[in-house]
């Protein structure tokens, strides 16, 4: 449905000539949900203006619907309103002196003698009960809330049926409970509707609960790609680790690769030897990086009762954090945080023993 092939992306800046996109490749499916997830100046929006025509790449081949939209080689650049895209800015881009009727009719009244008024009033008050907006037609723009002009914003996006959805960042101007309510009907609406879907987002929060497939990117390029499950259990490079969601990290040096094709493998480490599953094609003697989340690690009462992994440490911090207690457990090289029920009793300065499941710790090159 979307093809992206060997995107490169170059702009002028005060300090010189800049490499924003790095030649990424990308296949979005027909009704799928892509999400490009990374920290600002990654080039996650770069990309997406590309594919909205509001971007001239230096490079690469795009095509939406089996048409090719850019290709620099062929020198074809199809401008954006001949693309079958509608699109979600940041900032909404509402016209604030239009009601809401007009603002969602003007994509259909620019195409030219394609509709009569008949079926263009027919469509938006058909757009407007889908964004559960009807009965507005007639308010201002200015006058709606936060969490309606951006569904208004969604609206005008979908008026004209098009194949293709492209969201940049439309909830980081609302307050964390309508973000949270409104992550859910944007990815109710859009597959109920069948619209392949890009999205651009810095919260791993939205990613994870919205996505059929995250791309993460890093300083022009795609360092990760999977389902949000993948990404989160499966990080294949640290800064994919680091940044989805809050993550261990304990050093060391591998000093025994399993030999029965299960992928584990022993690490020493300062806290002494960990089993956790290897990288691919890691070696003995590699030093490697083990994450593993917070919740996967579990306070044990008694060292010598069994479990694997067992490490010493002694209680740092402890943060009542309403729905869990927080603990920051320090060792001898490093420190682990872990996740309680809130009516734990623990207390700084505690000694406590750690147990790090095998199946949950994951070695990392570097």
């Amino acid at each position: 449905m979307i093809d992206i092939e060997n995107l490169h992306v170059h702009y002028e800046s005060t300090e010189g000539r800049v490499h924003a996109v790095k030649g990424i490749n990308i296949n979005v499916e027909r009704a799928q949900f892509y999400t490009l997830l990374g920290p600002s100046g990654c080039g996650k929006t770069t990309t997406l203006r590309a594919v909205a025509g509001l971007e001239r790449p230096s490079g690469g081949t795009v095509s939406i619907n089996d048409e090719v939209v850019f290709s620099n080689d062929d020198h074809v650049m199809v401008p954006p309103y001949r693309r079958e895209i509608g699109m979600v800015f940041q900032s909404y881009a509402i016209w604030p002196h239009m009601d809401v009727f007009n603002n969602v009719a003007f994509p259909l009244q620019e195409m030219k003698g394609r509709f009569s008024k008949a079926e263009i009033r027919e469509k938006v008050l058909q757009v407007l009960s889908l964004v559960q907006l009807d009965g507005y037609e007639d308010r201002p723009a200015p006058f709606l809330s936060g969490g309606q002009q951006q569904r208004l914003a969604l609206a005008r996006a979908l008026v004209r049926e098009p194949a293709v959805l492209l969201l940049d960042e439309p909830l980081s101007n609302l307050d964390a409970k309508l973000r949270e309510e409104t992550r859910a009907e944007i990815r109710n609406l859009v597959k109920r509707l069948g619209i392949t879907t890009i999205y651009v987002t810095h919260d791993q929060l939205e990613a994870l609960t919205m996505s059929d497939v995250i791309a993460v990117m890093e300083e022009g390029k795609i360092v990760q790609e999977g389902s949000p499950v993948e990404i989160y259990r499966r990080p294949a490079v640290r800064f994919v680790a680091d940044f989805i969601g809050l993550t261990n990290f304990i050093e060391g040096r591998i000093r025994a690769v399993g030999s029965n094709g299960d992928g584990m493998g022993e690490v020493e480490t300062a806290s002494g030897m960990i089993k956790c599953e290897l990288p691919q094609g890691a070696t003995t003697g590699s030093e490697v990086v083990i994450v593993v989340r917070p919740e996967d690690v579990n306070l044990v009462p008694d060292p010598g009762g069994g479990g694997e992994n067992i490490v010493r440490g002694e209680v740092g911090t402890a943060m009542f954090m309403g729905d869990t207690k927080e603990i920051r457990i320090n060792l001898k090289e490093s420190s682990l945080r872990l996740r309680l029920h809130p009516t734990t009793e623990i207390e700084e300065g505690q000694v406590v023993y750690l147990e790090l499941p095998a199946g949950c710790c994951r070695a990392l090159i570097g």
